[in-house]
């Protein structure tokens, strides 16, 4: 989720060589630590455990992680609480009980238009879309609209079974739902997990108390040709709700860990990860791995700081192992949503993420983020399974990136330079070009500048006109404002806004605008400021 920032506990380590170093920004539980063991098989006592580990045992992670979750003293720094337990002969790994959050930016909540599956030219809110700029699910589900045999699990909030649009096609665990309350009936270690599990509470239920899971489920796989409500990329599949995030949108490593090797035991198909956070962790990254070694496809939110994650990594979309997807998002206009993380080898495509309308507990709301971006990528992944079972991860997330219809606005920002697309992908074809590409136009110099830097609290217009053009960008050899706070709006010469950038855009064409004349307006406020912008060229049809 987009939000304020959380002024929570934060700390840089300064061992480098004896524990894995965290992120000097990342949130962790006070006090408390995720332990790895060198032989899991000591776990046995857990008294003797304390003992031997001078800490609070709070609980086994998993059986697959061989990892506790402990505690130590709160008046302990973070540094000395990961030396102390490091230095102790039994464990091999170490690391704090990092945070993550969901990255979804509340919005709106009366949009009602799925711009995301079908686009054709809509406004939404007071931005009219560009026709064409969704996943292309119409043309796809004339080849395929899902399988109840895929499941996906959302590790989450939770999911509201209860939906009418979600309940056909919630996953359910028969063992358990035709059991005897209070027992583990299939043997697997959780008792009553019916449609899953929630970890945040250590408990068979996993409904979503919060509506972001629900969000996400809802765009995966919300029951189609029902004639009741909205459809999600899947008219059918089977959604496995794993809660690991609290009603306050945040959860741990150890919960993290948990939930991952829960699906992983499942046997789930792919894994949809809308949150992200914390510093790098290696128990994190070994439960990803031990579900690719399963087969089991991780696709996973770029986050929304806004940043180049080629620069700055955020977890867990940037862990390297071959099942994990990276998406950005963008708008109804084919734009990188100003908030999108991106990273031209770490982010790997982009799907709709603002003012994604879908389901929630209390009926259905539009939200934005990458959060919202991901489902689109991974129920588009359940639709290539469900059509041919056997692909592996790795081929899913080569023919994603091979099929992804390409963008002037994502090109040398994201591998793939493009967003999802379901018939392309479902066909193995390669996508025609992006038509509003301006580097096949002709091309001119053209120079105008902000002042270096911009003054706070400005607000500076430019006009720039191309006689005879149809339709023309402008070419910005530098673009740098305060992210997420001034704004470059673009206009037509009827002043209708076509797009806005905010942050970092090095090196980039603008929107194209059709017929003669271009509005440029920054927008500053009233603290930071940085470089502007350079126009050192226009490119024309």
């Amino acid at each position: 989720m987009i939000h304020q920032k959380a002024w929570l506990l934060a700390a840089a380590l300064t061992l480098s060589l004896a524990v894995n170093v965290a992120r000097a920004d990342a949130e962790f539980v006070p006090g408390e630590y995720v332990v790895k063991l060198k032989n899991p098989k000591t776990i046995g006592a857990l008294d003797n455990i304390e003992i031997k580990l001078n800490a609070k045992v709070v609980r086994r992670v998993s059986e697959a992680s061989g990892a506790l979750l402990v505690k130590r003293p709160l008046i302990e720094t973070l540094s000395s609480g990961l030396k102390t337990l490091k230095e102790n002969p039994l464990v091999e790994v170490v690391e704090p009980n990092y945070i993550y959050r969901i990255n979804r930016l509340p919005n709106d909540p009366d949009l009602t238009q799925l711009w995301g599956l079908l686009n054709v030219g809509q406004a939404i809110g007071s931005q009219k879309g560009v026709e064409g700029i969704d996943i292309d699910a119409e043309a796809a589900w004339d080849i395929q609209t899902g399988s109840k045999d895929i499941v996906v699990a959302v590790i989450d909030t939770g999911v509201d079974y209860t939906n009418q649009d979600l309940a056909p096609n919630i996953w359910v665990n028969e063992a358990e739902a035709n059991g005897e309350a209070g027992v583990d009936d299939d043997g697997n270690g959780f008792i009553d997990d019916v449609h899953g599990y929630d970890f945040a509470n250590n408990d068979g239920d996993p409904l979503d108390d919060q509506g972001h899971g629900s969000h996400c489920s809802g765009t995966i796989g919300a029951r189609g040709d029902d004639g009741f409500g909205i459809v999600g990329v899947n008219w059918q599949v089977s959604i496995m709700g794993v809660k690991f995030l609290t009603a306050s949108g945040s959860g741990t490593l150890a919960d993290a860990v948990s939930s991952i090797d829960y699906a992983t035991a499942m046997g789930v198909d792919i894994m949809s990860n809308s949150w992200g956070g914390g510093g790098y962790s290696e128990q994190l990254a070994d439960a990803i791995q031990r579900a690719s070694d399963k087969g089991i496809l991780f696709i996973a939110a770029a986050g929304n700081d806004g940043t180049n994650n080629d620069n700055s990594a955020h977890y867990p979309s940037n862990y390297e192992m071959s099942n994990v997807l990276s998406v950005a998002a963008i708008n109804n206009r084919g734009d990188l949503a100003y908030f999108s993380n991106y990273g031209r080898e770490t982010v790997d495509i982009a799907a709709p993420g603002v003012d994604v309308y879908s389901t929630t507990p209390d009926g259905y709301k539009s939200w934005s983020g990458t959060s919202m971006a991901t489902p689109h990528v991974s129920g588009v992944a359940a639709l290539m399974l469900a059509q041919e079972p056997n692909l592996s991860p790795e081929q899913v997330i080569e023919r994603l990136i091979a099929t992804a219809q390409p963008l002037a606005a994502l090109r040398n920002r994201l591998v793939s330079s493009g967003f999802v697309n379901a018939y392309h992908a479902l066909t193995n074809t390669p996508p025609p070009r992006d038509p509003n590409d301006p580097s096949g136009w002709k091309s001119a110099p053209h120079d105008l500048s902000t002042p270096h830097p911009y003054e706070n609290g400005t607000a500076l217009s430019f006009e720039v006109s191309v006689p005879g053009a149809k339709k023309f960008a402008v070419y910005f050899s530098k673009f740098n404002t305060e992210r997420n706070y001034d704004f470059v709006v673009f206009k037509n010469e009827a002043g209708d806004e076509i797009g806005r950038w905010s942050g970092n855009h090095d090196e980039s064409f603008s929107p194209a605008v059709s017929g003669e004349k271009m509005i440029i307006e920054l927008k500053s406020d009233k603290s930071v400021n940085q470089y502007g912008f350079d126009i050192t060229g226009v490119a024309f049809e």
